[in-house]
C-alpha cells in the first residue's frame, strides 16, 4: 500500500521470525513480536525505529496484525501496552 506522497509502506506477517514487520520503501521501520500457541497470539512487543515514530506506521502495523489475527480466528493476549490499548480503541465487530 502507498499513502499520497508516494511513500510505499508494506505490512506483512514473517511466521518464521514470529513478528508482523512494517517496511517503508523497502527499508524495515517497525515489528510487532507475537507468539502462537495452537488459536492463542500473544503480542508481547511492539517497536517503531525512532526515525519513524509520528507517522502513524504503529498504528498501521497493529491494524494489520490484530485484523490478521481476528480473520484467522485467533484468541489475542496483548501483552504489548500499544497493541492493548490499539484494540481497546478498535474492538472486534460482532
Amino acid at each position: 500500500m502507498t499513502d499520497g506522497s508516494k511513500t510505499k509502506v508494506e505490512v506483512r506477517d514473517e511466521p518464521v521470525a514470529s513478528r508482523y514487520e512494517i517496511s517503508v520503501d523497502g527499508e524495515l521501520a517497525g515489528f510487532a513480536d507475537y507468539r502462537l500457541d495452537n488459536d492463542t497470539i500473544t503480542f508481547p512487543h511492539t517497536e517503531i525505529d525512532p526515525s519513524r515514530e509520528g507517522q502513524g506506521l504503529g498504528g498501521r502495523l497493529v491494524g494489520f496484525a490484530v485484523t490478521d489475527a481476528r480473520s484467522r480466528g485467533l484468541t489475542i493476549i496483548p501483552v504489548c501496552p500499544f497493541v492493548k490499548s490499539w484494540i481497546e480503541k478498535h474492538p472486534a465487530q460482532p
